[in-house]
Parts: C-alpha cells; structure tokens; sequence
C-alpha cells in the first residue's frame, strides 16, 4: 500500500492534504463526530489527498482530536493510499521516548504511511498544561527534537542516552515535520532540515514572512535535500460565494470565542450562529479572518489558493474544512479534489 504520490502534480501545482480537528457540536456526542471523522478519512482516501492529520488539543468541548495517534491508527487501519499523521503533537505536553514509542509502532503497523508534526504550543489553557505535567522551561522543541531523534534513530555514541531506542522499531521512519505559527518554527525546520508547515489558517499575517525565512535559511539534510513548505489553510468550497460563507460561520464564531477569551464550549451550530448578535468590531474581525482563507466558489477558492501558493513558494497546501454538515463537506471535498486534480481511487468492479 502507497500513500497519494500522484497529488504531487496537481491542478494547484502542488500536493493537496487535509487537517481535522473533529468539530463537536452541542447537538451531538463525541462518538458521533468520531464517526464523521471517519468518514472523513475514507473521502479523503477514496479523492485521492496526500496527508491527513489531526491536531492535539485539551480541555476543548467543540474539538475531539485530543489524542492524534489513537485517531491515526484508525484512520490508517481504514484507508489505503494516504499518508496519515499529527498536525500535531504538541511535543512539550509528553516525553519524547513516549512520541517516539508510540509513531515508531503506527509506523511498524503502515509503513511508509505515517507522520509525525510536531510543534511547542501548548494546545490549551494553562490550567491544563499543569495537568498535563507541563512546567516551566521544558518547550525547547530543538532539545526535545533531538532527544526524539535519538530513540528513533540512534545517539552519539558520546550522548548518555546512547544505545537507549524506541521499540518497535519503525520499518521506514516516521515523517517528522515542524509546525509554527512565528519565525520560530520556521527557523528551527530550516536549521534542522526538516519539512515545515505554517498554521495559515490561524496566524495568517504571518505566513509570507514565516515562509520565506524557512527557504532562505534552510540547510538541506541526508533526508529532505531541498526545502518542503506546506502551508494549512482553512478551505470551505460550494456553489456560491454566500453558500461558503455560510457554512463557515460556524468556525467563524467558534475562532471569534477562541479569540475572545471565552470560556470553552462546543463547536457552534448554525442555528447558534443565527441567533448570534455580533457587533460592528465583531464582523469587521470575521471578515478580514474568512477574507485571509479560501472560502467561496470553486472560482474564488482556486484563485486565492493559488495567490496564497504564489506569496508563500508553499510546496504542499493542508486544508481544514471545518463543516459539520455531512453533505456539504462532502461537496466541499469534492470541489477542491476537482480543482486540484486529484486522482480518485479506481471504482473496484462488481
């Protein structure tokens, strides 16, 4: 079984994947967006994207994606083609030996199949990074990437943890790419020579420094000799400019309550979105938040994606569509599937 490798030639020009958050909403349990996540993953498969990754995240009513690498077993065991991982695992929040553990066997179950994105940011509130044991000046992600390394790879011989490995031992390796949302990120993937991906869909303002910093700095390694940029963008497509819209007002509001300190609650639904009294300020914010994503028409998307590709030199777009509505993110799949050029998987005979 192969992962998607013809998606790296694309009506886009550049590979297309998918990010999944698992959306809950207040009218449903988490099961039941488990099974959406699910199916999800079948679509994506069956459409033919490259990646598909879940993000870490805790003490989140309206996320289900708390532990990724139960979700990548899954989702793995149940597709074929697409390479799946973490968009990602919040590497600070858990002992390296733990990550590594844990990828190297999903990577002995799929090999060749698995990633793992790893990032600093805590995922959370603070009152959760303490029950998650995370303390203060324990987030150099460069120190926990090289000790991560070192039980998938091996350590220097000289290094007091040489000879200590992560069992099983992987079969090829994990993926292992950066996450950032800050030059941070950015620089470290360049030192390292590590693939590198930037949360577009949250720090827009960002990426276009972000993304160049990572490709004028990047020193090439044994594994990636050139650079790989992929740039996660919020996506939602339908037939009309206002349909999309409307179908993204739930994760409008839900990133407008994030933004705004709100107490954490349940992805909203779009009756909770109509009954929603939003302020001047408010609508100003969601406009310019939607306007810096790709969300409209098969037209309007595929001209801001491709503006995005050609600001950021993004070699590989991530695209979360954060629709609750199983019919219309199907559509929504299907559309960016068609306009990237994606191959389907074959239709098996009857």
């Amino acid at each position: 079984m192969t992962s998607n490798a013809d998606s790296d030639s694309t009506g886009l020009g550049v590979p297309v994947s998918l990010l999944d958050v698992v959306p809950v909403t207040s009218h449903e349990t988490s099961a039941q967006a488990l099974d959406r996540a699910r199916e999800l993953a079948r679509a994506a498969d069956r459409l033919g994207y490259h990646r598909l990754w879940y993000a870490e995240h805790h003490n989140m009513p309206g996320i289900g994606s708390t532990a990724p690498e139960v979700l990548i077993a899954n989702a793995a065991a149940i597709t074929e083609r697409i390479r799946v991982g973490s968009g990602g695992v919040m590497l600070p929040n858990h002992s390296p030996l733990t990550v590594a553990e844990r990828y190297a066997t999903l990577d002995a179950l799929h090999p060749g199949r698995i990633d793992l994105g790893v990032g600093r940011a805590p995922g959370t509130d603070r009152r959760t990074m303490l029950a998650l044991r995370r303390g203060a000046g324990d987030d150099d992600l460069a120190e926990l990437l090289y000790e991560l390394f070192g039980y998938l790879r091996g350590f220097p011989r000289e290094d007091p943890l040489h000879g200590l490995l992560a069992y099983p031992r992987p079969v090829t390796m994990p993926e292992v790419v950066v996450l950032g949302s800050s030059d941070y990120g950015a620089r470290l993937a360049a030192a390292m020579g590590l693939p590198y991906a930037f949360a577009h869909h949250f720090s827009a303002r960002f990426s276009t420094l972000a993304m160049r910093l990572y490709h004028e700095e990047f020193q090439a390694s044994e594994e990636r000799p050139a650079p790989h940029a992929m740039l996660t963008v919020t996506v939602v497509c339908a037939d009309t400019d206002e349909r999309a819209r409307q179908l993204a007002s739930a994760w409008s509001l839900s990133f407008l309550r994030l933004r705004s300190g709100h107490p954490p609650s349940p992805f909203p639904t779009d009756e909770e979105v109509a009954a929603h009294h939003f302020t001047d300020e408010q609508r100003a914010f969601i406009d310019e938040h939607i306007g810096a994503q790709a969300v409209g028409s098969p037209e309007t998307v595929r001209a801001r994606l491709r503006t995005l590709i050609a600001e950021t030199h993004a070699e590989e777009l991530i695209a979360t569509v954060p629709v609750t509505d199983a019919a219309a993110r199907a559509r929504s799949l299907e559309i960016l599937a068609e306009m990237a050029g994606l191959r389907p998987a074959p239709v098996a005979a009857s």
